[in-house]
């Protein structure tokens, strides 16, 4: 991976009107009003800050993190939790809120996990898919962008911990 800064894929305009899109999809398409998101650190954690700040009406929030990546560029395959909620689900609407899904993995073992807890609906909110990188088929209700197969940092999402502060996504050569 190149130490150059990386080039611009999505703009903070871009992601700032996409996000206030799927802010109004998911309050449309929930009528009780009553939304819980869980986070999935640590790539998560700029999108769903303002994927909230777009929302009208009462939700509440909590984080979970897991992951297939070690310090590579590509999935290990294997899924680890290292945090798990701090609340139940139990009769909840819930919304997942990832950063990416790429092979599809950690998302369905999230998804397996959560339905198992209860909640009276579980959905998923991803700010950015790579529909040709998937291993597992795998719903994901909220799509902020398709991209293409790159590796992308910025705006929360790493590489080696590096690049989280970009204001937006980028590229890395």
């Amino acid at each position: 991976m190149s130490t150059a800064q990386p080039a611009v894929l999505i703009d903070q305009e871009e992601l700032a009107a996409r996000i206030a899109d799927l802010a109004r999809e998911i309050r449309q398409d929930s009528p009780s009003g009553q939304l819980h998101f869980v986070c999935v650190l640590k790539g998560a954690f700029l999108f769903l800050g303002d994927l909230i700040r777009a929302m009208e009406g009462h939700v509440t929030i909590d984080f979970m993190a897991c992951s297939s990546y070690g310090a590579g560029t590509t999935s290990s395959g294997e899924v680890r939790l290292s945090k798990d909620l701090d609340s139940g689900l139990e009769g909840r609407d819930v919304i997942i809120v990832e950063d990416i899904v790429d092979t599809g993995l950690t998302l369905h073992y999230l998804q397996e996990i959560l339905l198992a807890r209860g909640p009276r609906s579980l959905r998923t909110a991803c700010l950015l898919s790579k529909p040709s990188r998937r291993k597992i088929d795998v719903k994901v209700d909220y799509v902020g962008f398709t991209i293409e197969d790159r590796f992308v940092v910025g705006y929360g999402l790493d590489y080696d911990e590096q690049y989280r502060n970009l204001p937006y996504i980028g590229v890395l050569a």
